[in-house]
């Protein structure tokens, strides 16, 4: 049986409306589904409270891991950016800076601004353990003890041999630093990372 002229044309009508509107609707399906994953996913909190470096301890440990210009420093947790600022400015070393709070990451661009080594530096907002490390051949650490240790395995694998570490105030526990100094009563740890 010949379907009726009436029949034909509401289901071409149908066709041309559905044709218009099923992109809006798979988009609006789509953003739907995406938005509980950004949306509702809580924002990892700083695994520790900002405490600055201390510009002499700064110092020190540019000078433990012997920086120059042709150093990547990557400083996990960075703060306000004062390591990879002072190493761009005194040795025009090439700096990372990672760290988890957005207020930290924009004191140190506004530093690294009024320095003027914006071209030198860059600061990420990041989870340091799921960052990639792999380019750097200086990093620099204020951390915790058990970070410290947690992070141990993630250095090792990812960076060259060579690559210099070096750690304010705590240690890696049963890997022994090569060097230890004390810097207006402070403790600095240095490692290099050994041969695979």
């Amino acid at each position: 049986m010949m379907p009726s002229f009436r029949a034909t044309f509401a289901a071409a009508l149908a066709l041309v409306w559905l044709a218009g509107a099923a992109p809006a609707t798979v988009s609006a399906q789509a953003a739907q589904q995406a938005a509980p994953q950004t949306e509702n996913k809580p924002a990892r909190t700083p695994d520790v409270i900002f405490v600055p470096t201390p510009e002499a301890v700064v110092n020190a440990m540019l000078e433990v891991a012997k920086v120059t210009k042709d150093d990547i420093i990557y400083d996990l947790g960075c703060g306000d950016g004062r390591i990879p600022i002072t190493a761009a400015k005194k040795y025009g070393a090439t700096g990372v800076g990672i760290d988890i709070d957005p207020q930290r990451i924009m004191e140190a661009n506004a530093n690294a601004k009024k320095e003027g080594v914006t071209d030198k530096v860059t600061f990420l907002q990041a989870d340091l353990f799921e960052t990639d490390i792999s380019r750097a051949t200086v990093v620099t650490l204020y951390l915790l003890p058990s970070l410290n240790v947690k992070l141990m395995p993630k250095l090792l694998k990812e960076l060259k041999p060579g690559t210099r570490i070096v750690s304010h105030a705590f240690d890696m526990g049963d890997w022994k630093p090569e060097k230890e100094l004390t810097v207006d009563g402070r403790h600095v740890y240095y490692w290099t990372v050994p041969k695979k």
